[in-house]
């Protein structure tokens, strides 16, 4: 990595993904939490508009959930993670008719260990909710500068940085509204501007906390326009109105005019195609 700070971090996140791996596959599953399914896999597939036979990079692969899902549709998928027991439990899930997919235990912080899969080897790239967990994500967007083919986009999703982050709390109101009490469900925003790192839960009562590490939109953003991406898609995904879930008051299912990710497919910039 070039910043060898990011080292610590790099392996305190990989530490707690794999001692959280067996319980992250079994609350999980094959098709994920409502979360996954209602906001981040549709707009995901949406913007990456998966054909029969494209070769799709998943960053960040976990125990596979996504890299079964884009394999089901017709890709061939390459699936890569730092923490060895995700791995595991990513192919110990994955049938064994399964050819068009491969596991490997891979550093997506580490450039050249990324170019190790080979020069322009893939039409896409995907990240489902991995980016915040990344302590560095220089080496991968430049690195995906020659992974991809020409014509190729990378798609990722992330915890919106605006609105859920370790910096926001959710807050419901009881009011009166012409003589009927309604609750009121709002975010409180106490910190953004600045990158960060803190310490947090994806799923209540993990095993270990991870890292979560913070980057407002002109950071997340600006990275990937400094090394030749444009921004050509967004998605903010928030739980429709009509969806019911039998939830805490917390439940991102009960704000509905609040997006809790935030889905983007970056392509090459004209500069970057006439270099290819």
């Amino acid at each position: 990595m070039s910043n060898d700070s990011t080292n610590p971090l790099n392996d305190e996140t990989r530490d707690a993904w794999n001692t959280n791996a067996s319980m992250w596959d079994a609350r999980m599953g094959d098709d994920g939490n409502d979360f996954h399914q209602v906001l981040i896999r549709p707009a995901l597939e949406r913007l990456l508009e998966v054909k029969p036979g494209t070769r799709i990079l998943d960053i960040g692969c976990g125990t596979g959930q996504t890299t079964r899902r884009l394999a089901s549709l017709g890709a061939h998928v390459v699936g890569i993670d730092f923490a060895e027991e995700m791995i595991t439990c990513a192919r110990k899930r994955t049938q064994q008719h399964e050819t068009s997919i491969e596991y490997h235990v891979l550093d997506a912080t580490d450039e050249t260990a990324l170019l190790g899969l080979g020069a322009h080897s893939f039409d896409a790239a995907v990240s489902a909710m991995v980016l915040m967990d990344m302590a560095e994500i220089n080496p991968l967007l430049r690195a995906l500068t020659k992974l991809l083919r020409p014509g190729g986009y990378f798609i990722f999703a992330v915890m919106h940085p605006c609105f859920n982050s370790t910096q926001t709390s959710m807050a419901a109101e009881v009011k009166d509204c012409e003589g009927q009490l309604v609750t009121e469900y709002s975010i409180k925003v106490s910190g953004y501007l600045q990158p960060s790192t803190t310490k947090g839960l994806a799923i209540e009562n993990q095993p270990k906390p991870h890292l979560y590490f913070h980057r407002p939109l002109h950071v997340l953003l600006g990275t990937a326009f400094r090394v030749g991406f444009v921004l050509d898609g967004l998605e903010e995904p928030a739980f429709p109105a009509e969806t019911s879930f039998n939830s805490h008051f917390y439940s991102w299912s009960n704000f509905t005019q609040i997006p809790p990710a935030l889905v983007a497919r970056l392509r090459f910039s004209e500069q970057i195609l006439r270099k290819l």
